[in-house]
Protein backbone atom coordinates (compact mmCIF):
# COMPACT_ATOMS: atom_id res chain seq x y z
CA UNK A 1 0.00 0.00 0.00
CA UNK A 2 0.96 3.72 -0.56
CA UNK A 3 0.58 6.15 2.54
CA UNK A 4 -1.80 8.78 1.42
CA UNK A 5 -1.90 11.27 4.28
CA UNK A 6 -5.85 12.55 4.63
CA UNK A 7 -4.72 14.51 7.86
CA UNK A 8 -3.14 17.84 8.78
CA UNK A 9 -0.31 18.99 5.97
CA UNK A 10 3.56 19.77 6.98
CA UNK A 11 3.97 23.03 7.94
CA UNK A 12 7.12 23.44 5.58
CA UNK A 13 8.23 22.15 2.20
CA UNK A 14 10.75 22.90 -0.32
CA UNK A 15 8.20 22.12 -3.24
CA UNK A 16 3.88 21.98 -2.71
CA UNK A 17 2.93 20.00 -6.26
CA UNK A 18 -0.71 20.80 -7.01
CA UNK A 19 -2.75 18.16 -8.28
CA UNK A 20 -2.47 14.40 -8.31
CA UNK A 21 -2.36 13.39 -11.78
CA UNK A 22 -0.22 12.64 -14.43
CA UNK A 23 1.25 15.71 -14.48
CA UNK A 24 1.49 16.31 -10.67
CA UNK A 25 2.73 13.30 -9.87
CA UNK A 26 5.31 12.77 -12.69
CA UNK A 27 6.69 15.90 -11.91
CA UNK A 28 6.78 15.41 -8.10
CA UNK A 29 8.86 12.29 -9.02
CA UNK A 30 11.47 13.96 -11.43
CA UNK A 31 12.15 16.60 -8.92
CA UNK A 32 12.94 14.15 -6.13
CA UNK A 33 15.28 12.04 -8.28
CA UNK A 34 17.25 15.66 -9.36
CA UNK A 35 17.60 16.38 -5.93
CA UNK A 36 14.71 17.94 -4.04
CA UNK A 37 14.12 16.37 -0.28
CA UNK A 38 10.95 18.15 0.88
CA UNK A 39 8.16 17.72 -1.41
CA UNK A 40 4.34 17.39 -1.13
CA UNK A 41 1.33 16.59 -3.48
CA UNK A 42 -1.61 17.84 -2.57
CA UNK A 43 -5.18 16.49 -4.61
CA UNK A 44 -8.65 18.12 -3.84
CA UNK A 45 -9.90 14.48 -4.34
CA UNK A 46 -8.23 10.89 -4.72
CA UNK A 47 -5.39 10.14 -6.99
CA UNK A 48 -6.23 10.25 -10.76
CA UNK A 49 -9.45 11.80 -9.89
CA UNK A 50 -9.20 14.75 -12.45
CA UNK A 51 -8.95 14.54 -16.34
CA UNK A 52 -6.54 11.77 -16.14
CA UNK A 53 -8.78 9.08 -14.68
CA UNK A 54 -11.42 10.24 -17.56
CA UNK A 55 -9.38 9.59 -20.43
CA UNK A 56 -9.29 6.95 -22.78
CA UNK A 57 -5.64 6.19 -22.52
CA UNK A 58 -4.75 7.01 -25.67
CA UNK A 59 -0.65 7.95 -26.57
CA UNK A 60 0.23 9.02 -30.27
CA UNK A 61 2.80 10.78 -32.15
CA UNK A 62 0.92 11.51 -35.09
CA UNK A 63 1.01 15.90 -34.64
CA UNK A 64 0.75 18.36 -37.16
CA UNK A 65 3.32 21.02 -35.19
CA UNK A 66 7.12 20.38 -34.25
CA UNK A 67 6.56 20.65 -30.31
CA UNK A 68 3.76 18.11 -29.99
CA UNK A 69 5.64 15.49 -32.15
CA UNK A 70 8.92 16.09 -30.11
CA UNK A 71 6.57 15.81 -26.47
CA UNK A 72 5.05 12.69 -27.84
CA UNK A 73 7.99 10.67 -29.48
CA UNK A 74 9.63 11.29 -26.06
CA UNK A 75 6.63 10.04 -24.22
CA UNK A 76 6.52 7.13 -26.18
CA UNK A 77 9.86 6.12 -25.16
CA UNK A 78 9.29 6.01 -21.84
CA UNK A 79 5.81 4.38 -21.79
CA UNK A 80 7.75 1.74 -23.46
CA UNK A 81 9.89 1.51 -20.18
CA UNK A 82 7.83 2.41 -18.13
CA UNK A 83 6.46 -0.84 -15.65
CA UNK A 84 10.13 -1.53 -15.30
CA UNK A 85 11.10 1.60 -14.48
CA UNK A 86 8.07 2.47 -11.41
CA UNK A 87 7.92 -1.22 -11.21
CA UNK A 88 3.99 -1.12 -11.97
CA UNK A 89 2.57 -2.57 -14.23
CA UNK A 90 0.63 0.04 -16.05
CA UNK A 91 -0.76 -2.46 -19.20
CA UNK A 92 1.17 -0.41 -22.58
CA UNK A 93 0.19 -1.73 -25.50
CA UNK A 94 1.43 -0.40 -29.04
CA UNK A 95 -0.94 -1.49 -31.14
CA UNK A 96 -0.79 1.61 -33.20
CA UNK A 97 -3.44 4.61 -34.37
CA UNK A 98 -5.12 4.61 -37.48
CA UNK A 99 -5.99 7.99 -38.37
CA UNK A 100 -8.79 8.45 -40.60
CA UNK A 101 -10.59 10.82 -42.75
CA UNK A 102 -13.57 11.40 -44.75
CA UNK A 103 -12.64 14.68 -46.52
CA UNK A 104 -10.93 15.29 -49.77
CA UNK A 105 -9.73 18.95 -48.08
CA UNK A 106 -7.62 16.60 -45.42
CA UNK A 107 -5.56 14.67 -47.87
CA UNK A 108 -3.18 17.46 -48.46
CA UNK A 109 -2.63 18.56 -44.73
CA UNK A 110 -2.73 14.79 -43.83
CA UNK A 111 0.45 14.16 -46.17
CA UNK A 112 2.07 17.09 -44.74
CA UNK A 113 1.75 16.08 -41.14
CA UNK A 114 3.06 12.70 -42.20
CA UNK A 115 5.87 14.09 -43.93
CA UNK A 116 6.96 16.23 -40.58
CA UNK A 117 6.40 13.38 -39.09
CA UNK A 118 9.24 11.38 -40.54
CA UNK A 119 11.04 13.97 -40.55
CA UNK A 120 10.88 13.82 -36.64
CA UNK A 121 11.56 10.23 -37.15
CA UNK A 122 8.34 8.80 -36.35
CA UNK A 123 7.29 5.85 -38.44
CA UNK A 124 4.12 7.01 -39.75
CA UNK A 125 3.22 5.76 -43.03
CA UNK A 126 -0.06 7.26 -45.26
CA UNK A 127 -2.57 5.01 -46.35
CA UNK A 128 -4.80 4.77 -49.08
CA UNK A 129 -8.52 3.38 -47.70
CA UNK A 130 -7.94 -0.01 -48.71
CA UNK A 131 -4.97 -0.33 -47.32
CA UNK A 132 -6.77 -0.29 -43.45
CA UNK A 133 -8.26 -3.01 -43.89
CA UNK A 134 -5.17 -4.84 -43.75
CA UNK A 135 -5.21 -3.51 -40.08
CA UNK A 136 -8.99 -3.62 -39.41
CA UNK A 137 -10.79 -5.97 -41.34
CA UNK A 138 -14.01 -4.96 -40.17
CA UNK A 139 -13.44 -1.30 -40.99
CA UNK A 140 -15.85 0.59 -43.04
CA UNK A 141 -14.06 1.87 -45.71
CA UNK A 142 -16.74 2.93 -48.34
CA UNK A 143 -16.29 6.80 -47.00
CA UNK A 144 -13.07 7.18 -46.28
CA UNK A 145 -10.64 9.20 -48.83
CA UNK A 146 -7.06 8.52 -46.84
CA UNK A 147 -5.77 7.45 -43.17
CA UNK A 148 -2.42 7.46 -41.72
CA UNK A 149 -0.82 5.12 -39.51
CA UNK A 150 2.00 4.89 -36.34
CA UNK A 151 2.84 1.57 -35.82
CA UNK A 152 4.50 2.47 -32.00
CA UNK A 153 1.36 4.49 -30.91
CA UNK A 154 -0.47 3.01 -28.54
CA UNK A 155 -2.22 2.90 -24.84
CA UNK A 156 -2.06 2.40 -21.73
CA UNK A 157 -4.18 2.31 -18.41
CA UNK A 158 -4.35 5.67 -16.31
CA UNK A 159 -4.73 4.43 -12.94
CA UNK A 160 -2.16 2.51 -13.39
CA UNK A 161 0.05 5.21 -14.24
CA UNK A 162 -0.71 7.24 -11.82
CA UNK A 163 -0.55 4.83 -8.84
CA UNK A 164 2.71 3.36 -10.55
CA UNK A 165 3.90 7.31 -10.31
CA UNK A 166 2.48 7.46 -6.66
CA UNK A 167 4.24 4.21 -5.78
CA UNK A 168 7.70 5.72 -7.02
CA UNK A 169 7.31 9.04 -5.27
CA UNK A 170 6.71 7.72 -2.35
CA UNK A 171 9.98 6.06 -2.39
CA UNK A 172 11.92 8.92 -2.95
CA UNK A 173 9.87 10.40 0.29
CA UNK A 174 7.45 12.58 -1.77
CA UNK A 175 4.35 12.86 0.85
CA UNK A 176 0.90 13.04 -1.09
CA UNK A 177 -2.19 14.21 0.63
CA UNK A 178 -5.47 13.23 -1.00
CA UNK A 179 -8.64 15.20 0.05
CA UNK A 180 -7.10 18.66 0.65
CA UNK A 181 -8.58 21.23 -0.46
CA UNK A 182 -6.14 24.40 -1.68
CA UNK A 183 -7.70 27.55 -0.47
CA UNK A 184 -5.02 30.20 -1.22
CA UNK A 185 -1.39 31.05 -2.43
CA UNK A 186 0.46 33.35 -0.76
CA UNK A 187 2.43 35.54 -2.76
CA UNK A 188 4.21 38.82 -1.66
CA UNK A 189 7.17 41.16 -3.36
CA UNK A 190 6.88 39.15 -6.38
CA UNK A 191 7.84 35.43 -4.36
CA UNK A 192 5.79 32.63 -3.59
CA UNK A 193 5.77 32.10 0.41
CA UNK A 194 3.20 29.39 1.10
CA UNK A 195 0.06 27.18 0.38
CA UNK A 196 -2.76 27.62 2.37
CA UNK A 197 -5.55 24.49 2.42
CA UNK A 198 -8.52 23.05 4.09
CA UNK A 199 -5.82 21.32 6.14
CA UNK A 200 -3.43 23.46 7.15
CA UNK A 201 -0.54 25.95 6.19
CA UNK A 202 2.14 25.39 4.13
CA UNK A 203 5.63 27.27 3.97
CA UNK A 204 7.09 26.86 0.51
CA UNK A 205 9.33 28.90 -2.14
CA UNK A 206 7.91 26.95 -4.91
CA UNK A 207 4.41 25.99 -6.26
CA UNK A 208 4.04 23.83 -9.32
CA UNK A 209 0.19 24.22 -10.53
CA UNK A 210 -0.84 20.75 -12.30
CA UNK A 211 -4.25 21.03 -10.90
CA UNK A 212 -5.77 20.25 -14.90
CA UNK A 213 -9.28 21.80 -15.33
CA UNK A 214 -8.70 23.84 -12.07
CA UNK A 215 -5.30 24.81 -13.42
CA UNK A 216 -6.84 28.38 -14.04
CA UNK A 217 -8.83 28.76 -10.73
CA UNK A 218 -5.38 28.08 -8.95
CA UNK A 219 -3.40 30.74 -11.14
CA UNK A 220 -5.97 33.30 -10.19
CA UNK A 221 -5.20 33.24 -7.07
CA UNK A 222 -1.24 34.95 -7.48
CA UNK A 223 -2.90 37.08 -10.04
CA UNK A 224 -1.70 34.96 -13.28
CA UNK A 225 -4.88 34.93 -15.80
CA UNK A 226 -4.74 31.82 -18.26
CA UNK A 227 -6.80 31.65 -21.34
CA UNK A 228 -7.85 27.97 -20.26
CA UNK A 229 -11.51 26.89 -20.90
CA UNK A 230 -13.15 23.73 -20.13
CA UNK A 231 -15.10 21.29 -22.57
CA UNK A 232 -17.22 18.34 -21.53
CA UNK A 233 -16.20 15.00 -23.32
CA UNK A 234 -17.80 12.25 -22.61
CA UNK A 235 -16.54 7.98 -23.30
CA UNK A 236 -18.28 4.97 -23.85
CA UNK A 237 -17.53 0.96 -22.86
CA UNK A 238 -18.60 -1.77 -23.97
CA UNK A 239 -19.38 -5.55 -22.86
CA UNK A 240 -16.31 -7.39 -22.96
CA UNK A 241 -15.07 -8.94 -26.54
CA UNK A 242 -12.90 -11.42 -27.63
CA UNK A 243 -9.32 -9.45 -28.96
CA UNK A 244 -10.36 -8.10 -32.79
CA UNK A 245 -8.97 -4.63 -32.43
CA UNK A 246 -5.29 -3.81 -32.51
CA UNK A 247 -4.80 -0.32 -32.75
CA UNK A 248 -6.81 3.14 -32.12
CA UNK A 249 -9.29 4.11 -34.86
CA UNK A 250 -9.63 7.91 -34.75
CA UNK A 251 -11.20 10.50 -37.67
CA UNK A 252 -9.95 14.48 -38.20
CA UNK A 253 -13.58 14.25 -39.85
CA UNK A 254 -15.98 14.06 -36.89
CA UNK A 255 -13.94 13.17 -34.07
CA UNK A 256 -14.88 9.81 -32.83
CA UNK A 257 -12.03 7.21 -31.50
CA UNK A 258 -12.52 3.80 -30.29
CA UNK A 259 -9.77 1.14 -29.17
CA UNK A 260 -9.95 -2.31 -27.67
CA UNK A 261 -8.75 -2.59 -23.82
CA UNK A 262 -6.79 -5.25 -22.85
CA UNK A 263 -10.27 -6.88 -21.13
CA UNK A 264 -11.75 -7.14 -24.69
CA UNK A 265 -14.00 -3.44 -23.75
CA UNK A 266 -14.59 -1.35 -27.01
CA UNK A 267 -13.15 2.16 -25.53
CA UNK A 268 -14.28 5.56 -27.41
CA UNK A 269 -15.50 8.62 -27.59
CA UNK A 270 -16.86 11.43 -30.29
CA UNK A 271 -16.15 15.14 -29.79
CA UNK A 272 -19.42 17.41 -29.92
CA UNK A 273 -19.33 20.96 -31.00
CA UNK A 274 -22.17 22.16 -29.37
CA UNK A 275 -21.25 21.29 -25.67
CA UNK A 276 -20.78 24.26 -23.72
CA UNK A 277 -17.73 25.49 -22.33
CA UNK A 278 -16.68 26.65 -18.79
CA UNK A 279 -14.41 29.01 -17.38
CA UNK A 280 -15.02 27.65 -14.05
CA UNK A 281 -15.25 23.90 -13.11
CA UNK A 282 -17.66 23.96 -10.64
CA UNK A 283 -20.05 25.28 -13.00
CA UNK A 284 -19.33 21.28 -14.80
CA UNK A 285 -21.39 18.84 -15.13
CA UNK A 286 -20.02 15.41 -15.32
CA UNK A 287 -23.38 13.61 -15.71
CA UNK A 288 -24.12 10.78 -18.11
CA UNK A 289 -26.32 11.83 -21.52
CA UNK A 290 -28.39 10.05 -23.53
CA UNK A 291 -27.50 12.44 -26.42
CA UNK A 292 -24.04 11.36 -26.20
CA UNK A 293 -24.92 7.64 -25.88
CA UNK A 294 -26.71 8.11 -29.28
CA UNK A 295 -23.84 10.04 -31.44
CA UNK A 296 -21.26 7.87 -30.78
CA UNK A 297 -23.24 4.40 -30.95
CA UNK A 298 -24.52 5.78 -34.92
CA UNK A 299 -20.88 6.77 -35.50
CA UNK A 300 -18.89 3.86 -34.14
CA UNK A 301 -21.64 1.28 -36.49
CA UNK A 302 -20.68 3.65 -39.41
CA UNK A 303 -17.30 2.94 -39.18
CA UNK A 304 -17.54 -0.39 -37.62
CA UNK A 305 -20.86 -1.78 -38.29
CA UNK A 306 -20.52 -5.51 -36.35
CA UNK A 307 -20.16 -2.95 -32.95
CA UNK A 308 -24.34 -3.02 -34.13
CA UNK A 309 -24.95 -6.46 -31.99
CA UNK A 310 -22.21 -5.07 -28.97
CA UNK A 311 -23.87 -4.26 -25.23
CA UNK A 312 -22.64 -0.42 -24.05
CA UNK A 313 -22.33 -1.21 -20.31
CA UNK A 314 -20.78 2.32 -18.95
CA UNK A 315 -20.24 5.94 -19.64
CA UNK A 316 -18.76 8.98 -18.05
CA UNK A 317 -17.67 12.94 -18.32
CA UNK A 318 -14.40 14.14 -18.04
CA UNK A 319 -13.15 17.97 -18.82
CA UNK A 320 -10.56 19.03 -21.47
CA UNK A 321 -8.49 21.73 -19.77
CA UNK A 322 -8.43 23.54 -23.28
CA UNK A 323 -6.43 26.53 -24.59
CA UNK A 324 -6.68 28.94 -27.70
CA UNK A 325 -4.33 27.48 -29.87
CA UNK A 326 -4.91 23.43 -28.20
CA UNK A 327 -1.38 23.32 -27.05
CA UNK A 328 -0.03 23.04 -23.66
CA UNK A 329 1.20 25.89 -21.36
CA UNK A 330 4.02 25.28 -19.74
CA UNK A 331 6.84 27.35 -17.62
CA UNK A 332 7.00 30.04 -15.08
CA UNK A 333 5.49 33.44 -14.95
CA UNK A 334 7.72 36.67 -15.49
CA UNK A 335 7.72 38.67 -12.14
CA UNK A 336 6.72 35.84 -9.95
CA UNK A 337 9.44 34.30 -8.61
CA UNK A 338 8.83 30.10 -7.18
CA UNK A 339 5.83 29.74 -9.26
CA UNK A 340 5.10 27.27 -12.18
CA UNK A 341 2.34 25.61 -14.33
CA UNK A 342 1.86 22.63 -16.32
CA UNK A 343 -1.83 22.73 -17.61
CA UNK A 344 -3.73 23.22 -20.80
CA UNK A 345 -3.22 20.07 -22.85
CA UNK A 346 -6.67 19.94 -24.23
CA UNK A 347 -7.32 16.68 -23.85
CA UNK A 348 -3.55 15.32 -24.40
CA UNK A 349 -2.26 15.31 -21.13
CA UNK A 350 -1.70 11.87 -20.46
CA UNK A 351 -0.10 10.93 -23.28
CA UNK A 352 2.24 14.23 -23.21
CA UNK A 353 2.88 14.00 -19.14
CA UNK A 354 5.92 11.75 -18.78
CA UNK A 355 8.27 13.53 -20.99
CA UNK A 356 6.62 17.20 -19.26
CA UNK A 357 7.32 16.24 -15.75
CA UNK A 358 11.18 15.40 -16.50
CA UNK A 359 11.35 18.39 -19.07
CA UNK A 360 9.89 20.62 -16.27
CA UNK A 361 11.77 19.49 -13.50
CA UNK A 362 15.38 20.13 -15.15
CA UNK A 363 13.85 23.60 -15.83
CA UNK A 364 12.89 23.90 -12.43
CA UNK A 365 15.84 22.87 -10.81
CA UNK A 366 18.31 24.56 -13.24
CA UNK A 367 16.66 27.28 -14.98
CA UNK A 368 18.27 25.98 -18.24
CA UNK A 369 16.40 27.39 -21.23
CA UNK A 370 14.12 24.51 -22.92
CA UNK A 371 13.20 25.44 -25.99
CA UNK A 372 10.27 23.23 -26.38
CA UNK A 373 8.90 25.07 -22.86
CA UNK A 374 9.91 27.95 -23.86
CA UNK A 375 7.81 27.69 -26.95
CA UNK A 376 4.82 26.81 -24.99
CA UNK A 377 5.04 29.57 -22.27
CA UNK A 378 2.33 31.40 -21.45
CA UNK A 379 3.00 35.19 -22.85
CA UNK A 380 3.19 33.17 -26.20
CA UNK A 381 -0.56 35.05 -26.69
CA UNK A 382 0.66 37.61 -26.13
CA UNK A 383 2.96 38.07 -28.26
CA UNK A 384 1.14 36.39 -31.02
CA UNK A 385 3.24 33.38 -31.42
CA UNK A 386 -0.10 30.77 -31.86
CA UNK A 387 0.09 27.68 -33.78
CA UNK A 388 -2.56 25.51 -34.07
CA UNK A 389 -2.24 21.86 -34.32
CA UNK A 390 -4.39 20.27 -37.04
CA UNK A 391 -4.67 16.86 -34.97
CA UNK A 392 -7.04 17.80 -32.07
CA UNK A 393 -9.52 15.87 -31.86
CA UNK A 394 -11.58 13.61 -29.78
Amino acid sequence: MIPLSEGQVPGSADAVIIGGGINGLTTARELAKLGLKNIVVLEKNYIGSGSTGRCGGGIRQQWTTKENIKLAQESVRMYEDMSADLGYQVFFRQGGYLMVTESESDLENLNKAVELQKSCGIETEYLQPKDCLKLVPDLNIEKLKGASFCPKDGTAYPFAVVWGYAKACHKLGVKIHIRTTVQDIESDGGRIHAVVTDRGRISTPLVVNCAGPWARTMAAKVGVTLPNRQERHEIMVSESLKPFLNPMVISISNGIYFSQSLRGEIVGGIGDATEPHWEDPADFDTNSQLRFSVRFAKALMGYFPRAAKVRMMRQWAGMYDVTPDHRPILGSVEGLDGYFHICGFSGHGFMLGPVTGVRMARYITTGQADEIIDSLSLDRFEKGDIVMDGFVVG
